[in-house]
């Protein structure tokens, strides 16, 4: 970078409920899901095909996420780089009264266009304290899939490997992936 570059400004927005997802946020959502996903990002939702996969293919799972957004359950955060949407996150309450003082991360994904700017890290310190401070949760929980070099990103943020499930992501045929579960203390 030269001394006249400048580096444009992150603002990280958080989304609590349904009409906060208006259709140009969820188009924006569904844009940033198929270029990661189609890039080889593990995001891949239940109930879609495996990449490639196409907007129209996406777009209920945004639509579910919207509909259960809620400020005490669900909020979505979501990264904007000068106005363009650049990232985002799920963050949810678990629903099991037994498990309701933890969190869960879903849906952690950079757009390729922005990656290595550390807008992932940003948007995870943010949602560490949207959890802690307005949602009350003490942990936060996530699973990622191995042999994408992703356990070392969390590991950076202050997570810990907590367990796996070996071999229970089946990427393709002859390419079983662990699943890694990881925890952070709030």
């Amino acid at each position: 970078m030269t001394a006249s570059e400048t580096v444009p400004s992150t603002v990280i927005a958080q989304l609590s409920r349904p009409h906060d997802a208006t259709e140009t946020v969820r188009r924006s959502l569904i844009a940033c899901w198929t270029a990661v996903v189609n890039a080889g990002g593990a995001v891949v939702p239940m109930g879609c095909p495996l990449p490639p996969v196409t907007q129209a293919s996406l777009r209920p799972a945004v639509g579910r996420i919207a509909r259960e957004l809620s400020p005490d359950h669900s909020r979505l955060l979501v990264a904007r780089v000068d106005g363009t949407l650049a990232g985002w996150l799920l963050l949810r309450r678990e629903a099991h009264p037994l498990a309701a003082h933890c969190g869960v991360l879903n849906h952690v994904q950079t757009h390729v266009h922005f990656r290595g700017r550390g807008i992932g890290a940003a948007m995870m310190r943010h949602a560490q304290g949207v959890a802690r401070d307005e949602m009350g949760l003490e942990r936060l929980q996530l699973a990622v899939r191995s042999g994408l070099g992703l356990e070392e990103f969390y590991r950076k943020a202050g997570w810990a490997e907590v367990g796996r499930w070996p071999g229970a992501l089946r990427v393709a045929h002859g390419d079983d992936r662990d699943e890694i579960l990881m925890s952070l203390a709030l």
